[in-house]
């Protein structure tokens, strides 16, 4: 409830051209305004677009990837690999198809990486359930080792092996309902920003190898951390600190982090992930060893660079910038949705 003071009260405004009152209004309207975008249901990034039928947000990658990259990053995007569990997700996935290449043949959730044969979709829907029908001459799983579903743009579906590489598209139903961020333009709340640096920053506690680390920082809308002053080493070690050793749990390194540089083409000319050297970039403190194997980057609790096993795993600190990729809230009206920016 919002309690006006009896001074600005109807009655009063309207027997009196009290200048306040214009102000009160006018102030309420944007309070109004901006409570209604930062509170209402469904919020979700803008890089999506929801449809009102299908009752989701849906997301194409056109750059194919194998079912087990394509379930990753959905999920790590906050959303899932999309299945035609309706005949509204049906139809609004054959249209993302067709509008963008009519031959198509997109990865589905739906799979037996479990048990061989029984097909669910991640979610957990069976496969019997699913309203759409086989392509001409499938299912055929061919050698034994076709385990993962995928659907065309007629809407028929096949199964394929696991490992083959298809486009995908990602999708989050309404009814996952998430808070905005508006600090960082995202619905991940871990994502802080700093405003030393203008930049938003997330300590991943759950170790991953630098490959993982990189798509896991990527899908979240940022990159790997890159230091470009000494200011902003300050705000990794404060970052650092606020997740002492003892509070990790896990059997892995816990005194270094991934962030983004590496030695490029195994030359060991240590660059950052945006192709400059470090001097360049604003950071040299470097600990690297000359000739290691170890070729990419991390930092310890000090703040030094440090070189480590691109296939080891450790946490890592991801940024992004906070107007990057935004959240959108859904607004109806006669029947159709309008996508506002929130920032």
């Amino acid at each position: 409830m919002i309690i006006i003071p009896y001074i600005y009260s109807q009655k009063y405004c309207i027997t009196t051209f009290h200048l306040s009152c214009y102000k009160m209004k006018s102030k309420l309207k944007y309070f109004l305004w901006f409570f209604i975008l930062n509170t209402i249901e469904g919020t979700f990034r803008c890089d999506y677009k929801y449809n009102a039928k299908a009752q989701a947000w849906f997301k194409l990658i056109v750059m194919p990837a194998t079912w087990f990259d394509a379930r990753l990053r959905c999920s790590l995007e906050g959303a899932v690999l999309a299945s035609p569990t309706t005949p509204e997700i049906l139809a609004e996935m054959k249209n993302i198809m067709n509008h963008s290449n009519a031959e198509f043949e997109i990865f589905t959730g739906i799979h037996a990486t479990i048990s061989q044969g029984d097909f669910y979709t991640i979610e957990g829907t069976p496969f019997s359930n699913i309203p759409a029908t086989w392509a001409v001459n499938e299912p055929d799983n061919k050698n034994n080792e076709e385990n993962c579903i995928t659907l065309n743009g007629k809407g028929e579906l096949a199964d394929l092996q696991c490992k083959q590489t298809r486009p995908y598209i990602c999708y989050r139903p309404k009814t996952f309902e998430a808070e905005a961020n508006k600090d960082c333009g995202t619905v991940d709340l871990e994502y802080q920003l700093d405003k030393r640096t203008n930049k938003c920053y997330k300590f991943h506690t759950t170790p991953r190898n630098f490959s993982q680390a990189y798509l896991a920082c990527s899908a979240e809308g940022g990159h790997l951390a890159i230091i470009n002053s000494d200011t902003e080493a300050t705000v990794l070690k404060d970052l650092l600190e606020k997740y002492p050793e003892s509070k990790l749990e896990g059997n892995f390194r816990k005194d270094r982090a991934f962030i983004g540089f590496h030695a490029w083409n195994g030359s060991w000319d240590w660059r950052t992930i945006h192709g400059q050297k470090l001097m360049d970039a604003g950071y040299s403190r470097s600990e690297v060893s000359p000739g290691t194997v170890r070729a990419c980057g991390a930092i310890d609790r000090h703040i030094s660079l440090g070189d480590w096993w691109c296939e080891g795993t450790i946490p890592f600190i991801c940024e992004k910038a906070p107007d990057f990729p935004g959240t959108c809230p859904i607004f109806s009206e006669n029947g159709q949705k309008e996508s506002i920016h929130v920032m």
